[in-house]
């Protein structure tokens, strides 16, 4: 019993969009309403010096953009809620895809005067892809901005969704009065210039009321002409269609002044869904299940910069979390105790003792967990949905300075554990000053290709390699390998050699190459 109540007092989400378009000012002002923090910080300002709470790394702060996703958890209004603060730039895509992964609902923030834009078009085709419930807010009303009517068709045009407007503004730019709430009929508007606390309330629910009136002239007729209108045009809110995300609510706003803020977060604890079902590849894990399950989604390295630690997020699916007990490995088969198990406040950290489904728990990772792995009490299952992606830059690697090898090996292992695959070929120069890398970013989740002494492979003199009849490997004047690939047939093939070329003899003029066999299908290494 106490399970399904824990179950639905659980909101997770994310929240998404463009970049600039006020992602991590939103989040703020959701801990400054919910009590989790008593003054607000500021992505970027020269007025104000604290600094946004999800934003805790230097760069971040140096930068005033998200480089990471942040997890926040705080108690509002009898519900827990679990906010995923994830990066607007491209660069970051592939943690705030993975983040998507989840959350059991998204808010995508769009910037009023800018309207969609590529990145929120990418992440709400991922979201229509997994059904995942939406909301939409269009911030930033208190600069010039389009009209409100134009950005109803532009987003229900460009993210191919019908929209409902729940609330509606008042005016715009320097004349923005408010927002008025058409879920439960009030009015609300902030005053005061501090933007780091909530300041005063004005609130009306009669909009007869002289003092309403008074409050937004000159745009009271103007008020009452577009709700009567929006309210010809779209039916009424229909909850089953929020919640199979064929339609978005939508709030207008200003994060930075708190406008919209709170008709925001008081529907969304109304209206979101509770942690739902989640497909495995064997079977469908539903939240209610008696047994603990879960996945991990993402790995942060270096979280805490004195500590040299890391961290592995687990998404909670099923069953109840606890500190001490055992639990099983599924990738590795290994039994595995977590004594000291997290929950997050950005960077701050505070030891649990339990965890429900819906719950973003921490655990101290020494090397055993990778993105995607499964944690269950014993069961054999592997969950769905953790994307990959197609490797976009290829580098050669130097080391200059061979008596730090162990710490470039250690910086590439931090980037596969977090989320990288990185294609690496060792080469140990015994006569030589250097070690050098052949790196390749490699999509192929989890995969990391094992190093290869020389003494363990036959050396040939070479010009060109044919391997497997299509596919050939050069080599340039300095060494660097250059793949070409004709077709894909390969892809069916299980065992294959791969000839690369890893000295040059200058005496000779000559290249030498290695022969290495490997056991799994070519397109694991190359695309």
């Amino acid at each position: 019993m106490k399970l399904k109540q824990e179950i639905e007092r659980r909101r997770t989400f994310a929240i998404v969009s463009h970049p600039d378009a006020g992602k991590t000012t939103l989040t703020e002002k959701f801990l400054l309403f919910g009590g989790a923090i008593n003054v607000a910080g500021a992505v970027k300002s020269n007025k104000i010096r604290k600094t946004a709470t999800s934003d805790f790394m230097e760069i971040e702060k140096q930068r005033g953009i998200s480089v990471a996703t942040s997890v926040m958890g705080f108690e509002y209004g009898g519900k827990k809620i679990n906010i995923l603060d994830t990066p607007g730039h491209q660069d970051f895509a592939e943690d705030t895809f993975r983040t998507l992964t989840a959350a059991d609902s998204v808010i995508i923030v769009i910037d009023a005067a800018k309207g969609v834009e590529v990145q929120t078009r990418k992440l709400m085709n991922v979201c229509r892809m997994r059904k995942t419930p939406v909301m939409v807010f269009v911030n930033k009303l208190d600069r010039p901005a389009l009209d409100p009517f134009e950005l109803l068709d532009e987003i229900e045009q460009q993210l191919e969704i019908k929209v409902h407007p729940l609330s509606w503004p008042v005016g715009m730019g320097r004349d923005f009065r408010g927002v008025y709430n058409r879920f439960d009929h009030t009015f609300r508007s902030f005053s005061g210039t501090n933007k780091q606390t909530i300041g005063k309330l004005i609130e009306f629910t009669d909009l007869e009321d002289p003092q309403f009136q008074k409050h937004i002239t000159p745009y009271g007729e103007h008020l009452f002409e577009e709700l009567e209108l929006i309210d010809g045009v779209y039916p009424d809110f229909i909850l089953k269609d929020y919640r199979e995300g064929n339609t978005a609510p939508l709030f207008f706003g200003s994060a930075l002044n708190n406008f919209g803020v709170k008709d925001l977060l008081d529907c969304f604890l109304q209206v979101a869904p509770a942690p739902g079902p989640i497909q495995t590849e064997e079977r469908l894990v539903n939240p209610w299940e008696d047994k603990f399950s879960g996945f991990v989604f993402k790995i942060h390295a270096n979280m805490d910069p004195n500590h040299r630690d890391r961290l592995a997020f687990i998404k909670i699916a099923s069953g109840k979390f606890e500190r001490n007990k055992g639990y099983t490995h599924v990738r590795s088969g290994r039994q595995i105790k977590f004594s000291s198990p997290t929950s997050f406040m950005a960077e701050k950290k505070s030891v649990i003792d339990e965890a429900y489904p819906g719950d973003i728990v921490g655990v101290h990772d020494t090397g055993n967990f990778k993105i995607g792995d499964s944690v269950t009490e014993g069961e054999q299952i592997r969950f769905n949905g953790i994307p990959s992606f197609s490797p976009e830059l290829f580098r050669y690697v130097e080391n200059d300075e061979p008596i730090k090898f162990k710490q470039l090996a250690r910086g590439l292992d931090q980037l596969m554990d977090e989320g990288f695959s990185v294609y690496v070929f060792k080469e140990q120069y015994r006569s030589a000053k250097d070690t050098k890398y052949y790196k390749y970013l490699e999509a192929e989740h989890g995969f990391i290709l094992k190093e290869y002494s020389p003494m363990f492979c036959k050396m040939e003199k070479i010009d060109t390699v044919s391997l497997l009849s299509n596919v050939t490997l050069k080599s340039d004047e300095n060494c660097h390998p250059i793949r070409s690939i004709e077709d894909d047939s390969t892809d069916d093939f299980s065992y294959f050699t791969i000839t690369v070329p890893v000295i040059f003899n200058e005496e000779t003029g000559e290249f030498m190459k290695r022969t290495i066999s490997l056991t799994q299908p070519l397109k694991y290494y190359f695309r």
